[in-house]
């Protein structure tokens, strides 16, 4: 009989657990959408069409029907691979959630980016000095970042920057208008330009992102900071980093590779979970810096009762963050040393 590693087993185990998952979040967002206040007919039909026009639209949309065949209908179109059309924009919802949705995974990935390079090396110093005015400085910023809102952050930034200094470019979206964008690759701006070679389209590119990260990684920086605080605070107390340390070794050998290694899965689970958080909450920084995002479009969806474009927003993210969980369920199972040793 052959033997199945246990590392092999978790993730196995994981992918089963995400089949009812996706299951129930394609019921309850179609449910929650049907939900929502307002009539789409209408507001499709326009304010001075009459009671039959209205039907008509109603009937040529599908909501004339009963819930369970409107939902059996629903399905169908998923398993072939269709998100119906949006009637706010009149386009496909598939088409446009391509387009807006590499927007908002850059600006996160940017902001997490940045996030992990401020609050890692904070909350690193501060567990190694407690009660310092460095381990001060962590709880401050800790503080500040889940305190002060998002947009406030944003337009405070963008007053500084731009308005009175002059060091950052309009924030009118992702690209500035005497550029044009990129061969799409990817669909990050940045990352696209550099593989085309235009240096100063990637700069352009580059600045226009800068301050809605920070601003968004400003915010996300929090939970990561005092992630990492805590859980080294608790390794640092343990038996096995006093041996260590009483055998001679070396304050960083000690800190980084024995410490931080034990420290860091509780970090990156919070880091999943800050990243999934982060792209389905950074709408208000989407619409501080007019940033075509994926976020913006959802909002703009619930104002009209857009029924198929909600549900592509819902079932886009919950797909995300079932993909995004079970990458890291695998992470953490390839640096656990305690897997390793039971395979």
């Amino acid at each position: 009989m052959v033997r199945v590693p246990k590392r092999l087993r978790l993730v196995g185990y994981r992918l089963l657990q995400a089949i009812p998952v996706l299951i129930g979040i394609v019921v309850v967002s179609f449910l929650l959408t049907r939900a929502l206040p307002g009539d789409p007919a209408v507001y499709f039909a326009g304010p001075a069409a009459s009671e039959s026009s209205i039907e008509q639209i109603r009937a040529s949309m599908g909501l004339d029907r009963s819930l369970p065949v409107q939902f059996l209908a629903y399905v169908g179109d998923l398993l072939r691979g269709e998100l119906g059309q949006s009637i706010s924009t009149g386009q496909p919802v598939l088409t446009e959630l391509t387009t807006r949705l590499p927007a908002s995974l850059e600006l996160t990935g940017f902001a997490l980016l940045f996030s992990i390079a401020v609050a890692m090396p904070l909350g690193i110093l501060a567990a190694t000095r407690p009660n310092s005015w460095i381990d001060h400085l962590c709880r401050f910023v800790v503080t500040a970042g889940v305190s002060l809102p998002t947009f406030f952050t944003g337009l405070a930034l963008v007053y500084l920057f731009y308005f009175l200094l002059g060091w950052s470019p309009a924030p009118m979206g992702r690209l500035d208008i005497l550029y044009l964008s990129p061969p799409h690759v990817t669909g990050f701006y940045v990352i696209d330009a550099l593989i085309d070679g235009d240096f100063e389209t990637a700069r352009a590119a580059l600045a226009q992102l800068i301050l809605p990260a920070v601003t968004l990684g400003l915010f996300t920086l929090a939970p990561i900071a005092r992630m990492t605080r805590a859980a080294m605070l608790q390794v640092l107390e343990g038996d096995f980093i006093r041996t260590a340390r009483a055998a001679g070794l070396s304050g960083n050998k000690v800190l980084y590779t024995y410490a931080l290694r034990n420290a860091i899965l509780p970090v990156i689970t919070t880091l999943g979970m800050v990243f999934s958080f982060a792209l389905g909450a950074n709408v208000l920084v989407e619409k501080v810096f007019a940033w075509p995002g994926i976020g913006s479009y959802a909002v703009e969806a619930l104002v009209v009762s857009d029924y198929a474009a909600v549900q592509g927003f819902v079932l886009s993210m919950a797909l995300l963050f079932v993909i995004l969980n079970l990458l890291i369920d695998v992470t953490y199972t390839l640096v656990d040393p305690r897997l390793g040793m039971e395979d």
